[in-house]
């Protein structure tokens, strides 16, 4: 063999293994293309497959009925009414009838008068907060309220409280009366320091 020949296929190798590596990667980026248009591609074809492929006809809902709710007057609990009630029978009075406060202690309590403060009476409640309620015989209820005031002092009134048969709706019968503070319950010892 002639000495030339030997050393230009020594040169021809690395050119021809370049070649290779370099037609490896234009295959991958010819797959990498066709991937990504096929990725892109779907889109369109799914939603057409998906519009065709739904029945033509569209059906009616069924009527939305609602079921009867019945709640036994025993579940109901009437704090939270004579809450609102207490709170706007405090900030009303009977020489304004016609205040929001006043309306608003009128339809809870119709049969219930608005109070008529004396000169010098405690202030407006600052807060009203239901304490406790309890059943006293079929719909008939007393519920507990707090009324803290803006010098911080806390009373509480017992309000006699009826419920309808359903336990839906309430309404105070009499004037709420001034009570005793419920009793503290003992509290156990921490058993932390």
């Amino acid at each position: 063999m002639p000495v030339g020949t030997k050393a230009s296929r020594s040169e021809a190798a690395p050119a021809i293994a370049a070649g290779i590596e370099l037609e490896k990667m234009r295959r991958r980026v010819r797959l990498s293309r066709l991937a990504l248009f096929t990725a892109i591609a779907a889109g369109p074809v799914a939603l057409t497959v998906t519009v065709t492929s739904s029945p033509a006809t569209a059906e009616a809902a069924a009527p939305n009925r609602r079921a009867p709710m019945r709640t036994p007057t025993a579940a109901a609990d009437p704090a939270a009414h004579a809450q609102v009630f207490l709170d706007a029978w405090l900030r009303s009075s009977a020489d304004e009838a016609d205040s929001a406060q006043a309306r608003l202690a009128q339809s809870l309590a119709p049969d219930v008068a608005l109070p008529d403060p004396a000169p010098g009476a405690q202030s407006k409640p600052r807060s009203v907060t239901a304490v406790r309620s309890v059943q006293r015989d079929g719909s008939a209820w007393t519920a507990t309220v707090a009324a803290q005031h803006a010098d911080s002092t806390v009373r509480y009134f017992a309000a006699p409280v009826v419920a309808d048969a359903r336990g839906a709706s309430f309404a105070v019968t009499s004037v709420p009366g001034v009570v005793a503070a419920p009793a503290r319950a003992a509290v156990p010892k921490s058993p932390h320091r």
